[in-house]
């Protein structure tokens, strides 16, 4: 597991900025200032990648790794599995670079992220209940047909470009303290935490989990990769059965903590974000200010937390 752990470094995440640059956006951190109702007694600021090209993250590591490439692999056409945001940008990814793309969603996808897939021209199919069936459908296609699969999390490509946060945020803020962020598979975190702790070895991680979905929780407990026998939350992009070895290895030993969240936490922590930052976010969007929230991720006063809002979406909007 040490060699999975080093197997993405801090020159990884240098040289994926630096190839990612003209196709993400440098998104703002901003400190949560002149409002009525702040997460905490301490500083704090949001990571906003809600306003990332295609709406989330995921853009980052996926074009790292499209970008990687050889022509033949893109003139074959590229396939992935997603719950909607890696998928969303593996399609725009694909757009960009001029070759096919496949993208194979659950059935908890929301139909709007399946539309905006296919406005970026891929090839959009829903197939089974959660994310783990869709991928396994995609894996098959992808051999049938000679495709790239892109792996939404397992994948040093990935990582690294998701690391790109990380490197960004400080550079914006140096004096940041304690990074929380949302986990699905794991891939966001990882790269995170490498980037982070190879900036700034004192700053403390903290990853965040659906109550319903503790994947890489129960991973730890267990020091190997497990699968949940069930899934039990509405925030799709953060529930996978199970993660992989290099995400476990890099969260080992790079990430100081994970807390869990519930759904109706992260709805409330949604609605904070629309009323008090004007950010409409979906469920895994507000997994990291839940945590703040609720006091699950915590720091001394004197430190300054920052949350990755990760995607957006309509979890904090009022009914109409």
């Amino acid at each position: 597991m040490k060699a999975l752990a080093e197997s993405v470094t801090l020159a990884d995440v240098e040289a994926a900025a630096e190839r990612i640059a003209s196709r993400v956006r440098r998104t703002p951190c901003l400190r949560t200032r002149y409002i009525r109702d702040p997460l905490r007694s301490g500083p704090t600021m949001l990571k906003l990648e809600c306003l990332q090209v295609t709406g989330a993250f995921k853009v980052r590591g996926a074009n790292n790794a499209i970008l990687q490439l050889d022509d033949a692999a893109l003139a074959r056409g590229m396939i992935t599995a997603s719950g909607g945001n890696h998928g969303l940008a593996v399609a725009y990814g694909a757009q960009a670079s001029g070759c096919p793309a496949i993208v194979y969603l659950p059935e908890n996808t929301p139909a709007e992220k399946a539309e905006k897939i296919r406005g970026w021209g891929a090839e959009v199919v829903v197939e089974g209940a959660v994310w783990d069936d869709a991928e396994s459908a995609a894996l098959a296609r992808a051999e049938s047909e000679g495709l790239t699969y892109i792996h939404p999390f397992a994948d040093p490509a990935v990582i690294a470009g998701q690391g790109t946060i990380a490197r960004e945020m400080l550079k914006q803020s140096p004096d940041i303290d304690v990074i929380v962020a949302g986990i699905g598979g794991g891939g966001l975190i990882a790269g995170v935490a490498l980037a982070a702790k190879a900036i700034n070895p004192k700053i403390k991680v903290i990853g965040v989990e659906p109550a319903g979905a503790p994947t890489l929780a129960n991973s730890l407990k267990a020091g190997a990769v497990v699968t949940l026998d069930a899934i039990d939350s509405d925030a799709n992009t953060l529930a996978p059965r199970r993660s992989a070895d290099i995400n476990l290895a890099i969260i080992e030993k790079y990430v100081d903590d994970i807390v869990l969240v519930s759904d109706d936490e992260m709805r409330a922590a949604a609605q904070w974000l629309w009323f008090e930052m004007g950010q409409a976010v979906e469920l895994a969007g507000a997994a990291a200010v839940a945590a703040i929230q609720t006091g699950r991720a915590a720091a001394p006063d004197d430190q300054i937390m920052a949350a990755i809002v990760c995607g957006t979406g309509t979890a904090g909007l009022p009914a109409a």
